[in-house]
This record gives structure tokens, sequence and C-alpha cells, in this order.
């Protein structure tokens, strides 16, 4: 199929000229370097969308306006909108992972492919005896509106401990949000062939970097983060179109100590970090734009202070607010095992105005 001019025109605006990057203001950069992330998803999507039959193509396309493209979940589903990758040949299976490729960074894109991984795992763990269908390939993508110069369109790829969302309008990526990941096993305890080996922790600088931060606090500092004796069991408001809005909780990134503002630092980039550059530092600078900037951002803690025994945390400023829960065992009954966290954007999921 031959490509429209549109389309042959979609190339990544990622480098500037000197003089550029001398007279651009930074929200101007920011806004081309946004353009280019869009352009570059854009040329994916089509791509994808060309290998798909008509059925497939019915599947995989809704209108932007789709009450669906607000319904995101990471739970095992039965039923999912889009297209899954199992119900792809391997031409369809290698475009759609350009795609996921394309909306994420490196560092994301390993993540999310061993997240699915895991569901390997699973599925020999469980032998079977499981209620929920365990498979790498069970991972949905859908495409809400048509990529082009102007209006809007989205991207949601999701299966069971992945859901990430994608908004464009006229062109530039203007939300990322939820950006959702889990992982069960959270530690690979055994050795399967063909698997992710024996030591695999996909979310480890998520949980190893919060551990480190709640250990370096002690006195006024710690009593503030301890939000709960006890792990809250889930993320808040998980599957809802916006994240929840309540006081922030914890102790402020003002009054930590200066290895814990360091660690608290560590941790919000590890998330950003999920995103293509240009995006992760769009996320920094919004932090730092807003009043009382990095001092206003909250660190709150619930649960043991120690791996295998329940535990939560949370990171929330004006922007954003991190999640982050391990608490169930994994399919071998090894406990607090399975993490479930999230990054969600307070300005609005979805590009949706704030709640």
């Amino acid at each position: 199929m031959r490509h429209s001019p549109f389309v042959r025109r979609l190339r990544p605006v990622l480098v500037l000229t000197a003089v550029v990057l001398v007279v651009a203001t930074a929200s101007t950069l920011t806004a081309r370097l946004r353009a280019g992330v869009a352009d570059t998803m854009a040329v994916a999507a089509v791509a994808w969308l060309d290998t798909l039959d008509a059925d497939q193509r019915a599947l995989a396309t809704k209108e932007f306006g789709d009450e669906s493209r607000l319904g995101w979940h990471f739970i095992p589903k039965n039923d999912r909108k889009g297209v899954q990758l199992r119900d792809m040949t391997e031409p369809q299976q290698k475009a759609a992972r350009k795609l996921l490729r394309s909306a994420l960074s490196e560092i994301g894109y390993d993540k999310s492919t061993t997240i699915m991984q895991l569901e390997g795992i699973l599925n020999v763990h469980e032998a079977g005896r499981g209620a929920n269908v365990r498979d790498p390939l069970r991972y949905y993508f859908t495409l809400f509106g048509t990529p082009a110069e102007k209006g809007s369109w989205g991207l949601s790829i999701e299966g069971h401990h992945l859901s990430f969302n994608f908004t464009v309008r006229d062109g530039q990526l203007v939300d990322t949000t939820p950006q959702f990941m889990g992982a069960n096993p959270a530690e690979v305890k055994g050795s399967l062939d063909g698997f992710p080996k024996k030591g695999t922790r996909v979310l480890r600088d998520e949980e190893v970097l919060a551990f480190e931060l709640i250990n370096a606090l002690e006195g006024p500092a710690l009593a503030k983060a301890m939000i709960a004796e006890e792990s809250f069991k889930e993320i808040r408001a998980a599957g809802e179109p916006q994240a929840p809005v309540e006081p922030l909780a914890g102790v402020a990134y003002a009054d930590l100590p200066a290895k814990g503002k360091t660690l608290l630092e560590k941790i919000v980039k590890t998330y950003c970090s999920t995103m293509p550059e240009e995006v992760a530092t769009e996320r920094l600078s919004l932090i730092q734009a807003a009043e009382g900037g990095w001092n206003d951002i909250h660190f709150a803690w619930a649960g043991a202070v120690e791996p295998g025994v329940g535990h939560y945390y949370r990171i929330e400023g004006a922007t954003f607010v991190i999640e982050f829960v391990n608490v169930q065992p994994d399919a071998e009954g090894n406990m607090a095992n399975h993490i479930h966290c999230v990054w969600r954007d307070k300005t609005g999921d979805f590009d949706l105005p704030a709640a």
C-alpha cells in the first residue's frame, strides 16, 4: 500500500541547528522535541496499520472520542479493546513492536518486553490452574483517530501489567499517561529455559531506591514519611480516567536530608526514563517550574521497610503522582514479590482537564 504524502513527509524533528538552540525559548524547544516524538510514532502507527487486513483494522481503530480511549487497566481481562499480538502475523507483530518502541525509550521498551515475557513464567508456575490466561502475546494495540498533521489521535498499548496511553494533538505529543508497569514475579527466583533468567528484577530501581530512601530517614522526617503501619493493598484510582485528588501526604523534599533528596530525584527520574528523553526532560522541567519546585514534592510510605513484606510508597507534587505497591505473593508463593507502579498526570491524564 502506498503511503499518503503526509506519511512520506513524517520524519523525527530531533536535530536542531545551533542558531535555534541559541534563540529558542525552553518552551519552544520542548514543543519541537515533542513534535519529533509524535512524528516518529505516527510513521510507526501508519506502517503497522498498513500490515493489517480489513477485519483487524476494524478492531484496531476507533474514533478519537470513543469512550474506550479513557478505559485502562492492568489486571488480567478476557476482553480488551484493540488487536492482540497473538492474532497478528509475524510481520504484523514486528510492526506493532516498532510502534511500541517508537513511543518509549530504549529502557522503557526493554522493561515492557520483559514484563510480557514474565507471563510465560506465570503460565509455567500456574500450570493451567489459574483462572487467567497467561500469554506473552496477549497485549493489545489500539489507535484512536487518524495520525495526521492536524487534529487529535491517541494510542493505547495494554495487557496484564502494562498500560501505556498517548495523546497527540496537531502533531505534538501532549500526554503520556496513565503509564503503568507491573511485574510478577518482581524478582525471578528460579531458572526456566527461554524466560527471563534467575535474579531478573525488571522494576528493580523503582523498588530498591525507595527502600534506600525510607531507610535513610530518621526522626521527624521518618515520622512524617510513614503514613500507615501496614501497606495499602493497591494503587489508588486504578482503572479510573483521572488521578486521585487528595491532600499531599508524607514528608516534603525540603525536609529530607541531602541523601534523601538525591534518592527521591533518582526515583522520579527512573519513572521518567521509561519515556523518550524529550518527554522525560519535559516532565522534570514541569516539576522545576511549578510553584515550590522540588521542595513541594512529597514522599509517603506505608508498610514494611525491608523486602519480603508488603510495602507501598507515593511520590507526589503539583504536576504528577507516582504510586508503587508490592503486597501480593508471586505464583510460587514468595511473599511481596508482585509489583504494581504508575505515573499519572495531575494536570489531566489522557490530556483531559484536571479533575
